[in-house]
């Protein structure tokens, strides 16, 4: 049996979901292909940004969501302590001014249940459940033609193979999109999945912020904490371990991991409405089209893990983006050229929402800027460390080498406590620490301009190595330490010498390291 309609849209997600409410409202005859048997009843993804709330909005939609979501307000990030987690900072979720929207919480089920409901309202179709993508093919012969139905769907349900053919095809399939494979669409990337768990529990717990969107980095493992609508029930994914097969992972693997993540605080679940694994990778469609007659859409061209919290968002906008387009071609409103524009603007957004989750990957790898500068004291104050070295057993830290912490943030955005030891030592007779730099009188009046005078990244960081002349003997990156140890040890001698402290001894003849 065939059949011809302007769109058939393969996929009934979030960028499915949203062009189908695009084209219900403008009267565009689509189908709407779904392989699942059923409507989703749990999604992977919860979090709806303030641009997607405001698409809501634009559809009349907003009311409904806001009423029934959480509201995110403030997001706080723990971090690994001698004994546990620590909270190490707070921030507002949402910057002023950024929207006149919230960032809310809803599960993905009733996100996409308000979507359906849209569709219905505008006498769209329903969605199509039970229908398995085979392939989809384009008559390249016939692709310059507007008007041609060029595009063919070839799908089973129930044993039975038929053919739908369309002006135009949506592949909003998935990760493993039928569409996109079978156009021969090549995913970039990482070779390697990260594997995460992911569960709605109702907690028993003393942690202080589960009420809180929360990012947990800790040397057991990161967790995420999302606060879900009703009160009470509360979304972890939970980062596993380098090479756990998804399919092996069991829900008291991902309890066990959360109890000994948020050490010292107890956790018990009561309840688990429902939980899941999966494997994801930071990927992105070498196109985003074929001929301008397919669109891939969502996790169909891009991929990334759930510390971006983007997903949903983009894959919703992904559709709202090609929805009004196809919607103004097809009525003739629009040259089909317009929907060149959908690939120029939605896969450079795919790009930077990749960027932006490789940031946070390494983030989470690595630690925030509290973490890593421990790495950093350890490197250069540890039992071998570079400055250790060169120091005089029993003399302050700073007798040979000052290290002196040059923050380029504000003042009021970091705690003394977030600062490693190393960098503010007790020294001279009386064993105290030094007067904070931060309170000196040449703090005023400054701009900055010597970061960019020296090419200095302040948002990399830098060392710099001022002679005891005060010339800049040189400078490296934050992390150069080979050529950093290479320096020192080109003139100096490790020190042997246990130091004898003399009263009023001067100490003018040191290097700094900036």
């Amino acid at each position: 049996m065939l059949h011809e309609y302007d769109v058939v849209i393969c996929g009934a997600g979030s960028a499915g979901l949203c062009a189908a409410a695009w084209l219900s409202r403008c009267g565009i005859s689509f189908r709407l292909l779904e392989k699942r048997s059923g409507p989703l009843k749990v999604g992977q993804a919860d979090g709806v940004q303030c641009r997607t709330v405001e698409i809501f909005e634009s559809f009349g939609l907003s009311e409904d969501l806001m009423r029934e979501a959480y509201h995110v307000l403030e997001v706080s990030f723990w971090e690994s302590v001698s004994d546990g987690i620590a909270r190490k900072r707070r921030t507002v979720d949402t910057p002023k001014g950024l929207s006149h929207m919230p960032h809310v919480i809803l599960n993905q089920a009733r996100v996409n249940e308000l979507m359906v409901e849209d569709v219905r309202r505008f006498g769209g179709p329903e969605i199509e459940y039970g229908y398995e993508v085979q392939s989809v093919h384009v008559d390249d012969q016939l692709a310059s033609d507007p008007n041609a139905h060029c595009v063919s769907v070839f799908a089973v349900k129930d044993g039975v193979r038929q053919e739908f053919k369309a002006k135009y095809v949506l592949g909003c399939d998935g990760a493993h999109s039928v569409t996109r494979k079978s156009l021969h669409i090549n995913m970039v990337g990482n070779s390697t999945d990260a594997v995460w768990g992911v569960m709605d529990v109702y907690p028993r717990t003393n942690f202080p912020d589960i009420r809180k969107k929360v990012m947990i980095h800790s040397h057991l493992g990161n967790i995420i904490i999302i606060p879900r609508e009703g009160g009470s029930l509360t979304r972890f994914y939970v980062e596993l371990a380098a090479g756990t097969q998804a399919s092996e992972v069991q829900l008291e693997d991902l309890q066990r991991a959360t109890s000994s993540i948020l050490q010292p605080y107890q956790i018990d679940f009561v309840d688990t409405a429902w939980w899941s694994a999966y494997a994801i990778g930071q990927r992105l469609a070498d196109n985003f089209t074929y001929k301008n007659r397919v669109f891939l859409t969502g996790d169909a061209c891009h991929t990334h893990s759930p510390k971006a919290g983007q997903g949903m968002n983009v894959s919703l906008q992904d559709g709202h983006n090609i929805g009004w387009k196809l919607a103004a071609v097809l009525n003739g409103n629009a040259k089909p050229t317009l929907l060149e524009t959908y690939v120029s603007e939605r896969q450079k957004v795919a790009a930077e929402l990749i960027a932006f989750d490789e940031s946070w990957t390494k983030l989470f790898k690595t630690g925030n800027d509290a973490v890593t500068a421990q790495e950093l004291a350890d490197t250069l104050g540890g039992s071998d460390g570079i400055v250790s070295n060169l120091t005089p057993k029993g003399a302050d830290l700073d007798s040979v080498i000052e290290t002196i912490v040059v923050l380029s943030g504000k003042r009021h955005d970091l705690e003394q406590d977030d600062i490693p030891e190393y960098f503010r030592p007790t020294t001279g007779k009386m064993q105290i620490q030094g007067k904070p730099t931060a309170s000196l009188s040449y703090t005023k009046n400054v701009h900055g301009h010597a970061y960019k005078f020296y090419g200095v990244d302040t948002s990399h960081g830098t060392i710099v190595i001022v002679r005891p002349d005060q010339y800049v003997a040189a400078i490296y990156a934050l992390w150069d330490f080979q050529s950093l140890r290479k320096f020192f040890n080109g003139f100096m001698l490790p020190n042997k010498l246990t130091f004898v402290p003399q009263i009023g001894q001067e100490r003018s003849n040191r290097h700094a390291l900036l």
